[in-house]
């Protein structure tokens, strides 16, 4: 049986084929550079995905021999089936990990599982980005520094409409003032969720050396955990007997 954590790698791929600005930053799709950075390592089983694709991407077959999904959308987030999005839901709730990029703050599935509004506040300038890492002895942030910069990137701001996150991994600063829960971390279920903001489109940002450390740490931090006997989180059981004898009075 392989060891390899399975990874596929979702992209709407919406933006690269509409601007060619975007197309010569990410010739081989945003998805496509991710996965290029991930292949690097010899832990990772790599596919792609993209909503134009049969079955918008993930059929069964291949969500199903998914353990860890990564995710980037921005300008179809409407476009995604919500059946898709239940699907997804539900492979989390069993288990496999979800990285929810950039811009996928506003997708179904981060919404969903939220359960938020998710909103923030944005500027596309072009400024500086200094991401703090505010948890240093977790594992997605092993290799790094106390911080690292990202050259030229979309800034955003708080407040982020989300739910206080389990552990938060990274908070970002700009030249403008604005700071951001950059890199948080979720638990859903038996899966585990990381959201992380570096990535806009326009900016060669999946190529820069750090960023594609974080998103490889996290893939091992969110790949499943075997749990032996754990039920089925969809399902709602009745434990008819119980693991000891209960004695009930006055029935």
């Amino acid at each position: 049986m392989s060891n390899l954590i399975r990874v596929t790698v979702w992209n709407e791929g919406r933006h690269e084929k509409k601007d060619a600005h975007i197309a010569a930053v990410y010739p081989q799709g945003i998805h496509g550079a991710i996965a290029e950075g991930l292949r690097q390592h010899a832990d990772f089983d790599v596919r792609t995905a993209t909503l134009d694709d049969p079955a918008n991407g993930l059929p069964d077959e291949v969500l199903n021999t998914t353990d860890v999904l990564i995710w980037w959308g921005h300008m179809a987030h409407r476009d995604v089936p919500d059946d898709l999005v239940d699907r997804v839901q539900a492979r989390v709730l069993e288990g496999m990990g979800l990285i929810v990029l950039h811009s996928g703050h506003f997708s179904k599935i981060f919404k969903r599982l939220m359960g938020t509004n998710c909103s923030l506040i944005w500027r596309e300038i072009g400024e500086k980005e200094r991401v703090w890492v505010t948890a240093p002895g977790h594992p997605i942030v092993e290799g790094l520094g106390p911080y690292f910069e990202i050259p030229h990137t979309e800034m955003y701001g708080e407040f982020f409409d989300i739910p206080q996150p389990d552990e938060l991994i990274f908070i970002s600063w700009y030249p403008g003032g604005e700071v951001f829960r950059s890199g948080c971390a979720f638990y859903r279920g038996r899966g585990k969720v990381f959201y992380f903001s570096p990535g806009h489109e326009t900016f060669p940002i999946y190529y820069q050396p750090e960023v594609r450390l974080v998103l490889a740490n996290a893939v091992r931090w969110a790949a499943p955990v075997k749990v032996v006997g754990f039920r089925e989180l969809r399902l709602a059981p009745n434990a008819k007997t119980p693991l000891e004898p209960v004695t009930v009075s006055g029935s």
